[in-house]
């Protein structure tokens, strides 16, 4: 599948595993400053075939160095994120965890930057993370489920049968992001 392209103020491509895109937007700046048309929900769905009710925004601000994932929730609380830097850059993962999905277990990693204006979505059913490769990160992301931290889950950064590179040397991590169980553990 092809670039399915907005007029111009957004290309949409697929994302490397079924399931993920990856947003472009177009800048509109002058001397004034800059405009972005971050989302449209009726220009997502035309291009993608999905239909989104976003009903939540997060905001999270990062050192260099911090890792910050991989974050899940389980079914049927699990999120369809919408995943945005407004200030540096990070090293995004994704892995999929959707028990029917023929790349099970397999992960991919871009780097999203507040220069590049490149998002990416994630749908219900992906552990997502990652590391702040700048000397400091804003992120946002737009989930379609609030968050319920009965639902809570996620697998360990370091998980020897993904192998991740964070891109990052001496990760920070939270103890809880520590202290979550690797893939082989997870009941799908």
């Amino acid at each position: 599948m092809g670039t399915i392209s907005n007029n111009g103020s957004m290309k949409i491509n697929p994302g490397p595993l079924e399931g993920s895109w990856l947003l472009t937007t177009k800048v509109h700046a002058d001397s004034r400053g800059q405009f972005i048309e971050s989302f449209q929900k009726s220009v997502f769905a035309k291009q993608t075939g999905l239909s989104i009710d976003f009903v939540q925004d997060n905001e999270v601000v990062s050192k260099h160095g911090v890792v910050r994932g991989l974050h899940l929730q389980k079914a049927p609380h699990s999120q369809a994120k919408l995943i945005r830097v407004v200030q540096g850059q990070i090293y995004d993962v994704a892995v999929d965890l959707r028990a029917d999905s023929s790349t099970y277990g397999e992960w991919f990693g871009v780097k999203l930057s507040a220069d590049s204006q490149t998002q990416l979505f994630l749908p219900k059913g992906f552990a997502h993370g990652y590391s702040v490769v700048s000397d400091k990160a804003i992120v946002q992301y737009k989930v379609d489920a609030p968050y319920n931290p009965q639902a809570e889950s996620g697998i360990r950064f370091d998980d020897p049968d993904l192998g991740i590179d964070w891109q990052v040397d001496s990760p920070k991590l939270s103890d809880k992001d520590q202290k979550l169980p690797f893939l082989k553990q997870l009941n799908p």
